[in-house]
């Protein structure tokens, strides 16, 4: 699922920068590629200007941007340019939380001009429970999952006879996705199936149940 954000900037010299910004706040996909943030820089100062770069910065580390600046191509008065930043959301983003991404334009002549925008990322769309890793392993896993809302989770280890070996968590988690890591130094080399459980407030239940080799 691609999401695009249009926003003009208008560039004028020397008077300072005009902005006019559709929205100041987007909400993006989760664990989406192919995101895309399009300014349009225009030059309304009447003169020609080279030399401008427009850069994004104060970039949290799961967004992940095809490039963080760009140059452009001399401007003529009255000019617009089109420009595209493109980027995906790495699944370990944490959802429904505000992030600021700063666009910074800078000029030949050393003048500089920024402005904020506000990014959320969405929730899952579905439950998950994702095979450990590694498998087979020797002596800790990891086991990863999503969430669509907070949910009270439990995740537990069963032997093959349906005996719980251990509980790795018993407690609430937000929305998105969530890593837990599962020590099996004290038990015997066989396979094990880790199930999972999330109940949100709205009352609803998922469950999920995978098979892991230990070997040792």
């Amino acid at each position: 699922m691609k999401h695009v954000a249009r926003i003009m900037l208008m560039l004028t010299m020397g008077g300072g920068m005009q902005l006019a910004f559709a929205q100041t706040a987007y909400q993006l996909p989760f664990a989406s590629a192919g995101n895309g943030i399009e300014l349009t820089v225009v030059n309304v100062s009447g003169l020609p200007l080279s030399g401008v770069t427009v850069e994004a910065t104060a970039l949290p580390g799961w967004l992940k941007f095809k490039t963080t600046r760009q140059n452009l191509p001399a401007l003529k008065a009255d000019q617009e340019v089109p420009v595209l930043f493109t980027f995906s959301v790495d699944k370990s983003a944490p959802v429904n939380e505000a992030q600021t991404i700063v666009f910074t334009i800078n000029s030949k002549n050393g003048q500089s001009w920024s402005k904020q925008i506000k990014v959320t990322v969405a929730p899952p769309e579905k439950f998950e429970l994702f095979q450990n890793y590694p498998n087979p392993f020797n002596p800790t896993t990891t086991i990863s999952y999503q969430l669509p809302a907070d949910s009270r989770v439990t995740l537990k280890i069963f032997n093959m006879l349906g005996q719980e070996v251990a509980t790795v968590v018993d407690e609430t988690r937000p929305a998105g996705y969530h890593q837990e890591v599962w020590d099996g130094s004290r038990i015997s080399t066989g396979v094990y199936v880790y199930a999972l459980v999330a109940a949100d407030a709205q009352g609803n239940r998922q469950v999920g149940r995978k098979k892991m080799l230990l070997l040792k």
